[in-house]
């Protein structure tokens, strides 16, 4: 008695073997196994075999059965391992946000590159997590992460009153410097303090290493302190000598080259430690092991070198691993 194998339509499949002679054993295996790779795939089917009888049939279905079974198998084993993965990282459950701001080597809205822009497309990779990235100013970010408004940001540094609605992953640490006009006549720290004519340009919400911190806060409650949405509007008030000093970073090395500043100004010292930097996470908006799994994805990064290829991008190999090497904080 006739009968007939069905398959699956997929080009260069089943019908691929028969079409170059390949054997009955290998069509009907194939026609198995197309049923349970391409199981999803519904078209219509051709008949495969229709004169295959008796014994020899039954020993080409027996086989194609095993090889259906053995395959189902390993699908089954594979879905378990992706499940099992799934449940050791981030909750990809809904839509996160991270938010950028614009910082020098940190990130360009001019350019739309820049360190924490590369670490948050890592961040979105790794996790298979749907990330919206935004820009905004500093000062709004830590409103949001506050509120839980805003699950992330970057290169954040922790205080006494940002722990308490925020956590971090560290992955990088970094000095701050004061740069400071050259005709102010006076650079050292102690004396730039005392002169009152001495106007520091600081961006709204930042804070730095401890030396900078108390030199920003005695200077603020002398009044001498001007606040500003980011870099660029402190430069040209340094330019044109409204104000005769700012904090910097080794990410805004190359900004001052572009400004015409280097003529201009000289670097001077706080002789701080360098400061931990790390992705911010929003107590509110993150529940404590959700927090724990993105900080040991960041440690993942970190120990894979990743971090370190990341800044070899922008500063040169020394520099690189002097911020990306560092010993992180509990």
């Amino acid at each position: 008695m006739a009968t007939d194998l069905w398959w699956h339509e997929v080009p260069g499949y089943a019908q691929g073997y028969r079409a170059r002679g390949g054997s009955d054993t290998t069509a009907v295996a194939a026609c198995m196994l197309g049923r349970v790779v391409y199981k999803d795939i519904k078209k219509a089917c051709i008949p495969v075999i229709s004169s295959c009888r008796g014994r020899r049939l039954r020993r080409f279905i027996h086989f194609a059965k095993v090889c259906r079974h053995f395959c189902t198998g390993i699908l089954l084993f594979m879905a378990c391992c992706t499940a099992m993965a799934q449940g050791d990282g981030p909750d990809c459950s809904r839509p996160l946000t991270l938010a950028l701001h614009d910082h020098g080597l940190l990130y360009s809205a001019a350019t739309d590159s820049g360190i924490d822009k590369d670490i948050a497309e890592e961040l979105i990779r790794r996790s298979g997590c749907n990330i919206v990235v935004s820009l905004m100013s500093r000062a709004r970010i830590w409103q949001l992460i506050e509120s839980g408004a805003l699950d992330f940001s970057l290169s954040g540094i922790a205080t006494s009153e940002r722990l308490r609605f925020a956590s971090f992953a560290w992955y990088f640490s970094n000095k701050y410097y004061l740069l400071v006009r050259k005709d102010s006549g006076v650079p050292q720290l102690s004396e730039l303090k005392n002169n009152a004519h001495f106007q520091l340009g600081v961006i709204r919400s930042f804070r730095y290493s401890e030396s900078a911190n108390e030199f920003v806060d005695a200077l603020t409650a002398a009044n001498r302190v001007t606040l500003a949405g980011g870099l660029d509007p402190l430069y040209q008030a340094l330019l044109v000598n409204r104000i005769q000093g700012l904090i910097m970073e080794p990410f805004d090395y190359p900004v001052v080259h572009e400004k015409n500043l280097r003529e201009l100004t000289e670097i001077v010292e706080f002789n701080d430690l360098a400061v931990a930097h790390g992705v911010i996470m929003s107590n509110k908006s993150l529940s404590p092991a959700e927090r724990e799994k993105w900080r040991k994805l960041v440690d993942g990064m970190r120990a894979d070198g990743t971090i370190r290829r990341i800044f070899e991008k922008y500063f040169p190999p020394t520099m690189a691993a002097a911020m990306a090497d560092f010993q992180a904080q509990p």
